[in-house]
């Protein structure tokens, strides 16, 4: 269920950003969000319709681009992509790794009219 709250947030965010630069209605919202975020693309997308009617957001697409999750690991230097799942290093094989990437969730655009 957070989804909802998580898509009324992305609505809050994009509304206002169109109105403050002349924007009559959004066409595109255009979202990243990282494999390992927790969000789930296609419940945002049952609920835009509900929490977007109304606004100048209703009707608009929602255009997902997947950050992949990446890492450096601590003991090759290996500085890059890791499979989903994986809890090892690609290069070394080494647990000991930061996750660098792949937890973002952020609007990166707007199409308007």
């Amino acid at each position: 269920m957070h989804e909802l709250a998580i898509t009324e947030g992305i609505i809050e965010a994009a509304v206002p950003a169109a109105i403050k630069n002349g924007a009559e209605k959004i066409l595109e919202i255009r979202i990243r969000i990282g494999e390992l975020s927790g969000v789930v693309p296609e419940c945002i997308l049952e609920y835009f319709d509900m929490a977007s009617r109304g606004t100048i957001a209703e009707g608009a697409e929602i255009v997902f681009e997947t950050i992949p999750a990446t890492i450096t690991c601590k003991d090759c230097g290996y500085d890059g992509v890791i499979s989903r799942g994986s809890y090892t290093c690609p290069q070394c094989g080494s647990a000991a790794f930061s996750l660098t990437g792949g937890r973002e969730f952020y609007v990166e655009s707007l199409r308007v009219e």
